[in-house]
Parts: structure tokens; C-alpha cells; sequence
């Protein structure tokens, strides 16, 4: 129990959300009131010359969106903030997925006026299989959206969770006047063209006081009563234990980019969002007070700097305390290994940190000695489970376009893929490789990112497969089966056997020809 303290500071969440809801624009508002920078970045804007921190790559900045998770830490209010931005974008899914098993609590972003899309509950069914705590952030409420009291509606039903309104809008749109706080019980009045600071925060325990009456007109008072008086009524009680329990989601309205009740959810984050759990290992289970080191490595990210062609491999410490310069035995590798310059993060920059406690999220510089899911400890060996690996839908032959270039095409579509922005299978017994990939856009990423930082030409050519399904089962029968399906059976770079279905009808003719073994769709890293 001996660092409590420290773990008791500590705070680590990732922002997802549905692209353009407003995810990265938030993560900006976050960073600017822990003093990590001083003026807010604009996703897409004439006027706004810098970019927003969390979008650094020069393919982010072109398009608009985010294409790799960024990993930043600032402090607010005594507690240390390690804060995920992650891609909306479906395409990069997977890199989305895999975050969320590194951190504690998520914030989770909702457009007003599209309400809950397609992407945001496929991320929530990721939640809801571990109980993640989750707080729901309904931006752009300055423009015209759907009734507040129906988005609630939809949330419930479709994200399959119960929900409870912690701060209420007044009006919306060209109309929005400003969001009442129900937990601390507080009132901020919104002025267009104006950023809401501390003073314009007035603290109002009843909603009867004449203050309402004053600064607005009698209909607005009125629907504001009313609708205070009706969630108090219809929606339970906030409870701490059910939102920690993954039962209960607490939501909060405003406009991130007026910077319109961040600070309201910032401050309630701080005040509720759990601190670092136990995790579960493949031996026993890890918990966070532990004295003993161990940690778990849930991304990697090759040339974070251009120009250095550097390696960053992310660990999340789950137990003891991390410390520069000291061996940890490296589970996979069976070997011991230090790290001399370990960094904490805000996006791209990075500065040297001498320890770390269960929580903080960790850059170790990489030279190849990391896969997603290793586990570093201090002599044991178990691995952290619950990291996945899943199905790609698009499948693509990788043809080098440069024949003098194919050891740098090599080395990039290896590292690329040690990533986990896709998955790169090859040709049981031959050299053919195959990148699958849950969305296209994937494949434009690597094209450029092979082009522009290894200097290496190439084309895909489209294959005509449904699915990948990872063969489980007797020896001699996997055996047997490869021998007649050779053409469809690839290795990921595991070694994992895998068989690349045409089509619904194939796997399910083979699943019904081979009882024996099993085509599963995930697979897990280190079960």
C-alpha cells in the first residue's frame, strides 16, 4: 500500500465519440484549463492558424480528423490527468478498441443535432463488455438539435444504459441561454461571442430565487423550473457506486468550442471518475496496490518525429511503480530490459520522466522489441488480458511498386502493422502478404505513411475474401484441412493459422465439414 497516495491522484480516461462530434475540439477545452497550453487549436478553421495538439500528423491536418489515438497528461486541481484522444473515424477502430482496455473511465461525445450514430454504439457494446464508467458530453447544444428530453431517450434505448442529467441547458441553438448545473447546483449564462469563465459561474441552490427572474424572460424561467422539477421526478438519483459500476452514465450539455460547460464536466470528473483498478492477468489477478512492478504495452507508434524515425511503444502501469534506468524482465522475450529515457506525453512532445505509478501511461522508445499486449514485470511471468484483436472486412494484396526499395517496403509494412493500424497475414509456405483492414481509409494511411516516412512506392490490389477466422482445434485435423485449403490459409504474424473465407456460404460449408475446429472471428492476445 505505499504508494496509495500516488495512485490516489491519479486519473486516465479516453474521449471517443462518432467523428465530427467534437472529441478532439474537447480534448483542446481539457488541455487549456489544466495550464498545458495556452490558446486552443481549431480542427478546421480559417481564422485559427494553429492546429489543434492532439492532431499532429501531417495526414490529420490535411483531412481534419484524428487517425491515431494521442496520448496526453496534464494536471488540474491536484490530480494528475492522463487523457486519450482517439479516432472516430470507423476505420480505425481497432486502435480505438484497444485503448479503451488501458484506461479507467470514459467520456463519451454526442452531437446534438445527429444524436447517438452507428459508430458511438459500437464503441459503447466495447464499454459495456468491461464495465467502463462512462460520461456523456451532449456538444454544439449552440445550435439546432434534437429536444434534450428525446436525445435522453435515445441514449437509454440505444446504448443500452440508464442515464442521469447532471447539468440542463436552457434552450438551444440561436436561443441558448446558458446550462444549469444539478450536481453542484450552480447557473452560467451564455453571451454569443463570449467564452464563459469563473465569474460568470453563480452559485444557485434554489431555482426559485428571483436571480432566474432577473437575467431571463418569464418563459425561459418557467420551462427551465419545469424541466429541473420533471428530471428530479422521472430519473434517479445520482448514484457514484452505479456509474462506477458501469450502470448509470451521468450527462452534461454545452459547446466545446465556445468552451461552454467543459468546465462543469471537468470539474465532476475530477470530483467522481474512478481511480486505477485491478487488472486481470492470465495467472491471477494484479492489484493496483501491489509493490511490484508490471505494466502492459496497448499501442505502439512508429516516427512520432519525423525526423528521428523514432519508436514509441505506450505502457500503461497497472501495479507498483515504474522507474528510469531499473531492469524489468520482458515476459515474451524471456529478457530483462531498462529504459534510459522514458517520457510522458502531450501529443508530440515528450519530456523524460523518472517514475511513474499505476495510472500514468509511459513512452518507451522502441527498437523492435515490443508487440501490442507484452507485459513487463519484475521477474513474474503472466500477461494482462483482454486485449483484441479482431476480423479485418477488407482484404488487399500489398505489390511493391520499387524492387530497390523492397527492404525499406519490408520493414515499413512490419512496423506499420506492429502498430495495429492493420493486420498483415502471409501466404502459409509462401511470400505473399495480405493487409487486412476494418475501413478503406486504412489503406490510404499506409500508402502515404510507407511513401513519406520510408520512402517506399506500392499498390493494393483488392482480394475477394469475406472474412479472417483464426483456427483453433486437434493438431492433425488443422493439419489435414490445411492440406486441401492451402490457397486460403495464411499466418498472422504470430504465427496464428488463419482461414480467409470467400463468403458466408464457404465458412459456413467448412464449419459444417470440420466439427472439429473452431473459426473465430476474434482473437485475443494472450488469452
Amino acid at each position: 500500500m505505499k504508494y496509495a497516495n500516488e495512485i490516489s491522484k491519479r486519473k486516465s480516461f479516453a474521449i471517443i465519440a462518432h467523428p465530427d462530434a467534437g472529441k478532439t475540439t474537447l480534448t483542446e477545452k481539457f488541455l487549456l484549463f489544466g495550464g498545458a497550453i495556452q490558446t486552443a487549436g481549431a480542427v478546421k478553421s480559417n481564422k485559427i492558424k494553429k492546429h489543434t495538439t492532439s492532431d499532429f500528423m501531417e495526414i490529420e491536418r490535411q483531412r481534419g480528423i484524428s487517425v491515431a489515438t494521442s496520448v496526453m497528461t496534464f494536471e488540474y486541481r491536484d490530480i494528475l490527468v492522463n487523457l486519450l484522444d482517439t479516432p472516430g473515424h470507423k476505420d480505425f477502430a481497432e486502435d480505438t478498441y484497444r485503448t479503451l482496455t488501458a484506461v479507467d473511465s470514459v467520456v463519451l461525445v454526442i452531437d446534438c443535432v445527429k444524436g447517438v450514430e452507428e459508430q458511438t454504439e459500437r464503441l459503447m457494446e466495447v464499454c459495456r463488455m468491461r464495465d467502463t464508467p462512462v460520461i456523456i458530453f451532449v456538444n454544439k447544444m449552440d445550435r439546432d438539435g434534437k429536444y434534450p428530453f428525446d436525445l435522453l431517450d435515445e441514449l437509454e434505448e440505444k446504448l443500452n444504459i440508464r442515464v442521469r442529467p447532471l447539468s440542463w441547458p436552457i434552450n438551444m441553438g440561436s436561443d441558448f441561454k446558458g446550462v444549469y448545473n444539478l450536481y453542484d447546483k450552480s447557473l452560467v449564462s451564455f453571451l454569443p461571442n463570449k467564452k464563459a469563465t469563473d465569474e460568470d459561474v453563480v452559485p444557485l441552490s434554489d431555482l426559485s430565487s428571483s436571480y432566474v427572474d432577473e437575467h431571463y424572460n418569464a418563459k425561459d424561467a418557467a420551462q427551465l423550473r419545469g424541466d429541473v422539477e420533471l428530471i428530479e421526478g422521472v430519473y434517479d438519483a445520482f448514484s457514484r457506486e452505479d456509474y462506477l459500476a458501469g450502470k448509470l452514465a451521468p450527462v452534461f450539455f454545452g459547446s466545446a468550442v465556445n468552451n461552454f460547460g467543459v468546465k462543469d464536466l471537468l470539474d465532476t470528473f475530477v470530483d467522481i471518475a474512478p481511480i486505477p483498478r485491478n487488472r486481470t492477468a492470465t495467472t491471477r489477478e494484479i492489484d493496483v496496490n501491489e509493490d511490484k512492478f508490471s505494466g502492459f504495452i496497448f499501442k505502439i507508434h512508429a516516427n512520432l518525429d519525423p525526423r528521428h524515425r523514432d519508436r514509441i511503444a505506450f505502457l500503461r502501469v497497472c501495479s507498483g511503480k515504474f522507474e528510469r534506468n531499473k531492469f524489468y524482465h520482458h515476459v515474451r522475450l524471456d529478457k530483462d530490459v531498462r529504459f534510459s529515457n522514458p517520457y510522458s506525453f502531450l501529443a508530440r512532445e515528450k519530456n523524460v520522466v523518472d517514475d511513474a505509478y499505476p495510472g500514468d501511461v509511459v513512452g518507451l522508445f522502441d527498437t523492435g522489441n515490443f508487440k501490442i499486449g507484452d507485459t513487463l514485470t519484475e521477474g513474474e511471468n503472466f500477461y494482462i488480458t483482454g486485449i483484441p484483436s479482431f476480423s479485418p472486412e477488407l482484404f488487399k494484396e500489398l505489390v511493391n511498386k520499387d524492387p530497390m526499395k523492397t527492404k525499406q517496403l519490408e520493414k515499413g509494412i512490419r512496423q506499420l502493422t506492429d502498430e495495429g493500424v492493420a493486420q498483415l497475414f502471409t501466404q502459409h509456405g509462401g511470400n505473399r502478404k495480405i493487409i487486412g483492414c476494418v475501413g478503406d481509409l486504412q489503406f490510404e494511411v499506409i500508402q502515404y505513411r510507407l511513401l513519406q516516412e520510408y520512402g517506399a512506392a506500392c499498390q493494393f490490389n483488392t482480394l475477394p475474401f469475406y472474412k479472417a477466422c483464426w483456427l483453433t482445434g486437434p493438431k492433425d485435423k488443422i493439419e489435414e484441412f490445411i492440406r486441401f485449403k492451402s490457397s486460403n490459409v495464411v499466418e498472422d504474424k504470430d504465427g496464428h493459422l488463419v482461414y480467409l473465407a470467400q463468403s458466408e456460404w464457404y465458412l459456413n460449408t467448412e464449419r459444417t465439414n470440420n466439427p472439429d475446429i473452431q473459426f473465430n472471428f476474434t482473437s485475443e492476445i494472450h488469452k
